[in-house]
């Protein structure tokens, strides 16, 4: 069986990889494009810890396939926008052991992106399907709405 060449759009820059179509994203990300960012938590969609963005919307990269985003615009941890954000997760201490922040980042990104001054129920909305094992939650929240204060302030 041949497989074909598949042209994905990843941070901006374009990527031919010869992979089935079938498998996760995740995997052409890390093992193929060399994008170890983006991490494996559960494989079932359910931790967050492998968010990516697809045409800007956060999607889960362990079950989204290849043919599922060639065409569109893969955006992971390492191109995503998001400074302000990532120096306010510094800034109120959110990574403990760090595993799912990039996830985490992701869709908090996102959030920001639709509704750059969110209320506490549309951050616990946007962020009910990413798991921090170290429970730093309330920190997470609270660098959101740090970033959401200043950039409506800029």
């Amino acid at each position: 069986m041949t497989i074909p060449a598949q042209t994905l759009v990843v941070n901006g820059k374009n990527f031919t990889i010869n992979a089935d179509p079938n498998m996760p994203v995740l995997w052409a990300l890390r093992d193929i494009i060399g994008l170890s960012g983006t991490k494996f938590g559960c494989g079932s969609g359910l931790c967050g810890a492998c968010t990516i963005h697809v045409d800007g919307e956060p999607m889960r990269g362990c079950l989204t396939s290849l043919k599922q985003v060639v065409g569109k615009q893969v955006t992971t941890i390492e191109g995503v926008e998001a400074e302000q954000l990532k120096t306010k997760w510094a800034e109120h201490n959110v990574p403990q052991c760090g595993y799912c922040q990039a996830g985490q980042i992701m869709s908090a990104a996102a959030l920001l992106a639709k509704t750059p001054k969110p209320t506490d129920g549309q951050i616990d909305e946007a962020m009910a399907g990413n798991i921090c094992r170290c429970g730093t939650y309330p920190r997470i929240k609270a660098a959101i709405k740090a970033a959401a204060t200043e950039n409506a302030e800029a």
